[in-house]
């Protein structure tokens, strides 16, 4: 069975909004887009490098989605992302979107909780979501998520969207590998291993 992987790109306050550019997503007043890059560095594109090798498909939300299929198709052919970016393929959650056209890119109907499960059944390697938070909140309430790969950077911001918001699901989780880059950002891989245990001291 395919992995569902979120892979995303966190402050160390847990903000996943706009890491890309100041006008990437400032919904609700956001402000702080462009955080990622002044922390960004070698260690960093090599870990997602890594996280992108045993995957062959993305799943995406509207947002995310048109962000991607507004810079990738034009984006600097010697980035070595841009190739993979727009060869992958993309299932794209929407229930606004009528048609994806952006290369290799598949609109899934119906309820996205069944539709990521019956993806999962399908041939192929592990897919990333990436970006898209209201989606994984949507895969994290369904516990459709066998992975997070997460780039922690050392900078807070105090608004903005999180990955694990308000109301997340209470989860614990296995640590698979976490490491660190010279810049000081956290390269954390973890998976769900069901419900937090409680004690004291």
């Amino acid at each position: 069975m395919r992995k569902i992987i979120v892979t995303t790109f966190l402050t160390l306050d847990g903000v996943m909004q706009a890491p890309g550019g100041p006008e990437e997503d400032p919904e609700s007043g956001f402000t702080h887009g462009g955080w990622q890059k002044p922390t960004y560095d070698d260690g960093v594109g090599e870990a997602i490098a890594d996280w992108y090798a045993d995957t062959d498909a993305m799943l995406l939300g509207r947002k995310t989605y048109d962000i991607f299929a507004g810079y990738w198709p034009t984006a600097d052919p010697d980035n070595p992302f841009t190739e993979r970016m727009n060869s992958m393929h993309k299932y794209v959650a929407s229930r606004t979107l009528t048609s994806v056209d952006w290369q290799n890119s598949t609109l899934l109907t119906g309820d996205t909780a069944e539709a990521v499960r019956r993806l999962k059944e399908t041939e192929g390697r592990n897919i990333n979501v990436v970006g898209s938070g209201d989606l994984a909140q949507t895969l994290m309430r369904e516990d459709l998520v066998d992975e997070y790969r997460l780039t922690i950077h050392p900078v807070v911001l105090g608004t903005g969207k999180r990955l694990f918001a308000d109301g997340a699901v209470p989860t614990a989780l296995e640590p698979v590998k976490v490491t660190g880059t010279k810049g000081g950002t956290v390269l954390a891989v973890y998976r769900p291993a069901g419900r937090p245990a409680y004690d004291s001291f």
